[in-house]
């Protein structure tokens, strides 16, 4: 086969691609039309190897450049994702401190409700017990007061 000619399968080993993915290039470029045949084997010549070469390393760059980019931007994306990660972690440790905060006062506040409710009731039972003792005492004190009375009425 001569120098300048090569079957699609020899120029995609060179190029390291798949003879489906030449193909496709060459049906891109609108080149299968243009195709020599020697014997039962499509040729390509220097200047549609050249055609197909450019096609290819611009893709490759392409799909280089959208890799980067994604890359950069799967990594961005990941650094998001860990600050993220760390702030509700910080959040859910910090939420839970306050709630136990919360719950140390909650009980707090309960117990010293329950002393201001204990001693309210003790400030009543007293209360009740100095009244009963301030009647008993009034009722001790009228009888002699009524004596008394009662001897001024008579002796006047």
């Amino acid at each position: 086969m001569s120098e300048d000619l090569k079957t699609i399968k020899e120029l995609a080993d060179e190029l390291g691609v798949s003879k489906s993915y030449v193909d496709k290039i060459i049906r891109i470029l609108k080149l299968h039309t243009k195709l020599d045949k020697v014997g039962n084997k499509y040729v390509i010549s220097k200047k549609q190897e050249k055609s197909i070469i450019t096609r290819i390393e611009n893709s490759k760059s392409t799909t280089e450049t959208h890799t980067e980019s994604t890359t950069q931007s799967h990594t961005k994306v990941d650094a998001e994702v860990d600050f993220l990660k760390e702030e509700i972690a910080y959040l859910k440790s910090n939420h839970d401190k306050q709630l136990t905060n919360k719950d140390k006062q909650i009980e707090t506040l309960s117990n010293l409700l329950d002393q201001q409710q204990r001693l309210a009731l003790q400030d009543k039972k007293w209360l009740e017990e100095y009244k009963a003792e301030i009647n008993d005492l009034k009722a001790l004190k009228m009888p002699s007061e009524a004596r008394k009375r009662n001897n001024q009425i008579i002796v006047h």
